[in-house]
């Protein structure tokens, strides 16, 4: 069987380009180091490096082997930092950044249960539904609810689950605008737009066959707070493109009426955002665990609510 530390051995002899720094560097005996990498080299019957007094070279099969030796390295780190991170109790700050709409039932039901687990964490939560920059903002983690998701290669991602963006509408709006009988007719319409952007918005929507229309509108509301536009909706102030997690109560209750059931903008993806799994803090690392497991379960039942199989006090446990 291999001996790991011949090859953690080789490995700084050639990150540091010679046995003598290597040897500073680990503060082991040269010699030793040495007789280890050669110990190696008999075993794998290859030269690893060639050496002399004047020269210090890494051949092929060497340099081969380094780069494989350096993968081992940092999983063996990463394993050793995984059995502290379990061992050490979560404490101090995190950060999270949330749209509006999910603040309230949603977050303020289940947090409470997180920050009683772990009474060293303070939790600062940032509401807002623009994109946050993690690490120029210093946010541990984000909470995201985006059709077309995060490319960043610098991030981490977590999906908790999907909502359909559909198009709704107040009864006293159909009664006295009429039914839309195919999305052509939106333009002429009031709108409620999740847009941020000023002037014209640009509706993408598609239907189960397949079918897909652009169909631009000139909003007479806009604004990222969803909660604000399903009570614009609810009072007749237009027809809004809402995601279905916010509107299937209405829905259920008769304040809303789902306006051409065959098209949608697609779905949406919920999902959680942070730098990196490994050096994760302990708090951040809980935290993130913690979401991901509660958050789809108070989905579920928020669906549930909305379509009328359950109730609030039901969330609140």
């Amino acid at each position: 069987m291999q001996d790991l530390n011949d090859l953690i051995y080789f490995a700084a002899v050639v990150r540091h380009r010679g046995f003598a720094p290597a040897a500073r560097a680990l503060n082991v005996p040269k010699s030793k180091l040495s007789r280890r990498v050669a110990r190696l080299e008999d075993r794998l019957k290859v030269r690893l490096l060639e050496r002399s007094t004047r020269r210090f070279r890494v051949t092929d099969v060497g340099m081969d082997l380094f780069r494989h030796c350096e993968s081992i390295a940092a999983e063996v780190e990463a394993a050793e930092d995984a059995v502290a991170q379990v061992r050490s109790e979560p404490s101090g700050l995190v950060r999270l950044s949330s749209p509006f709409d999910f603040n309230l039932p949603i977050l303020a039901q289940i947090l409470p249960g997180f920050l009683n687990a772990h009474p060293r964490v303070r939790l600062q939560i940032v509401a807002t539904s623009r994109r946050i920059d993690l690490i120029e903002e210093r946010v541990d983690v984000a909470l995201r609810v985006r059709t077309k998701l995060d490319t960043d290669p610098d991030l981490t991602m977590r999906v908790l689950g999907h909502s359909r963006i559909i198009l709704v509408a107040s009864p006293d709006f159909i009664a006295k605008n009429g039914m839309p009988a195919s999305p052509d007719g939106i333009a002429a319409l009031p709108t409620i737009s999740m847009s941020e952007q000023a002037g014209a918005d640009c509706w993408e929507l598609a239907a189960a066959d397949g079918r897909k229309l652009a169909i631009r509108n000139e909003p007479r509301l806009s604004s990222s707070d969803l909660n604000l536009l399903l009570g614009a909706a609810s009072s007749g102030l237009g027809l809004a493109l809402l995601p279905d997690r916010i509107c299937r109560r209405a829905i259920v209750d008769g304040d809303l009426v789902h306006v051409l059931p065959a098209w949608s903008a697609g779905e949406a993806t919920i999902h959680l955002v942070f730098t990196s799994r490994r050096g994760l803090l302990p708090a951040v690392r809980a935290f993130i665990d913690y979401l991901a497991d509660e958050l789809p379960k108070a989905l579920r039942l928020c669906e549930a609510i909305q379509k009328g199989k359950a109730d609030f006090v039901s969330l609140a446990r």
